[in-house]
């Protein structure tokens, strides 16, 4: 059947690992420009100043900056409707913290929706994707600090002025929930704090960020009435190892450490289960006075996801079973591959987490992020990836079951790196998503030239037929 009319087909990227141009037009440096390369067995290196003698793959990525009107066209050409991308912080404000913006940083992304809108594509904006600027993690340890609400609020208040008549859909961050589940710094540029647990700092920062992004939604409704402003949520999706009892309340517990989240932002305050979980974990939140009325004033207009993987959930912890992509122990499920990184492929559990993310929230939700990390060969100008095709396909149909046999109000499909980029974990370009393959290595050698797969031409006949002709 086909999807609805007005459904958001399209792509998604991040400025982190796609812009690149880190020092030009008056940008400043941000935590990832200060990060170098790593691997699947190697985790990337975090510096708080930028490493001249070390390559550091998102100081170029694969340079968008310079690429952003041919990369579009290509995006025009499939038909997207939508392009999800991000806007880098410190290329409005350098160091996140000035009264004036960057006039040269604003003029950048004119440019870039002038160019989308040319070809119909309209933008889904995130603010924060994992590029807090890097002075605000060095002096004032990231969003475990208060000023950053401030901060960020002026950010986004001048880039939805900046950009009220371009931009109607906006994230404010990307992946909240993990700054607590996955990597503090990355997703909170903040680090370990003497004396406290990193519990105690991870959640604290989150505090932050439900009060920022509260105050920057609520903004968006009073003063911009066109806009729609959602959640993001990093789809760590468990399933129950087995039918033990034990499991299951395991399962449980742990789809609720993502819930946490969207119940912040789509429901508006600490229910009992949140302060529970909270005090469980041994942390208590300074709440200033007048943010839980923040909170509640805030709540989103839409709830988005990742979804790459299901992850297994076991009461027997076995610290030898880190489910690769994840970080997280736990059982490889037996009835599903996996990627070349080690990631479960398991298109039925879309299905199940759009229902669920829907019926316990009844917004509208959007897939925001999904497709298949792998090795791509370029001969003779070509790839044939009838492998990603063939994942892509698979979770198309299951979104299709959920919204016609199922009701789930799903507002659009934005699969990841759409023009391929640099892994966010590892730094990897050889970890490729993209229709379009750039020719640079893990070591940054290539021509940075564009070459469309062939899941170019079968993704422009999917949006085409609206979601009718998979094959």
């Amino acid at each position: 059947m086909a999807f609805p009319k007005g459904f958001l087909w399209g792509g998604a990227t991040a400025a982190n690992q796609y812009e690149g141009g880190w020092n030009e037009g008056g940008k400043g440096p941000s935590i990832f420009d200060a990060s170098t390369a790593g691997s699947v067995s190697k985790n990337r290196e975090f510096y708080d100043s930028v490493q001249k003698d070390v390559y550091c793959p998102n100081h170029v990525a694969t340079d968008f900056y310079h690429h952003y009107k041919e990369d579009i066209a290509l995006m025009g050409e499939m038909g997207f409707k939508t392009f999800r991308m991000s806007i880098a912080w410190s290329r409005i404000f350098p160091n996140g913290n000035e009264s004036e913006p960057n006039e040269e940083g604003l003029k950048f992304y004119d440019e870039v929706f002038d160019e989308c809108k040319k070809y119909g594509i309209e933008p889904l904006v995130t603010l924060a994707h994992y590029e807090t600027p890097l002075y605000l993690a060095n002096e004032y340890n990231g969003w475990y600090s208060r000023e950053l609400v401030d901060f960020f609020y002026h950010y986004a208040s001048t880039v939805f002025e900046r950009y009220k008549d371009k931009v109607k859909y906006w994230l404010t961050f990307n992946e909240i929930n993990c700054i607590a589940i996955g990597n503090p710094y990355m997703a909170g540029a903040c680090k370990a704090v003497d004396g406290l647990s990193v519990d105690q700092v991870a959640y604290q920062a989150a505090h932050h960020q439900f009060v920022a992004s509260a105050k920057v939604v609520k903004l968006a409704h009073d003063k911009y009435p066109n806009f729609k402003v959602g959640m993001m949520l990093g789809g760590l999706f468990f399933y129950p190892n087995t039918c033990h009892p034990l499991d299951m309340q395991e399962f449980q517990k742990m789809n609720y450490q993502q819930y946490y989240f969207c119940d912040m932002q789509c429901r508006g305050y600490y229910t009992n289960r949140a302060k529970a979980f909270l005090k469980n974990k041994g942390v208590e939140l300074v709440i200033q006075d007048g943010d839980e009325a923040i909170l509640r004033e805030g709540t989103v207009d839409f709830l988005s996801f990742s979804y790459y993987m299901t992850i297994n959930a076991s009461h027997i912890y076995n610290p030898e079973l880190k489910l690769a992509g994840s970080g997280i122990a736990s059982p490889k499920n037996p009835y599903l591959t996996a990627t070349d990184w080690g990631m479960e492929i398991n298109p039925v559990g879309l299905r199940y987490y759009l229902n669920d993310l829907y019926d316990r929230y009844q917004l509208p939700v959007m897939v925001v992020e999904n497709g298949l990390g792998t090795l791509d060969e370029l001969v003779d100008g070509k790839v044939h990836d009838d492998y990603r095709i063939e994942y892509l396909r698979e979770h198309i149909k299951q979104m299709d079951l959920a919204i016609n046999e199922d009701g789930v109000d799903l507002m659009g499909y934005t699969s990841w790196g759409c023009i391929d980029l640099i892994s966010a974990g590892t730094g990897e370009m050889r970890k490729r998503y993209g229709y379009v393959y750039v020719d640079r290595d893990d070591n940054g050698n290539g021509t940075l030239n564009r070459y469309r797969k062939d899941s170019f031409y079968w993704y422009k006949k999917v949006i085409e037929s609206n979601g009718v002709d998979l094959d």
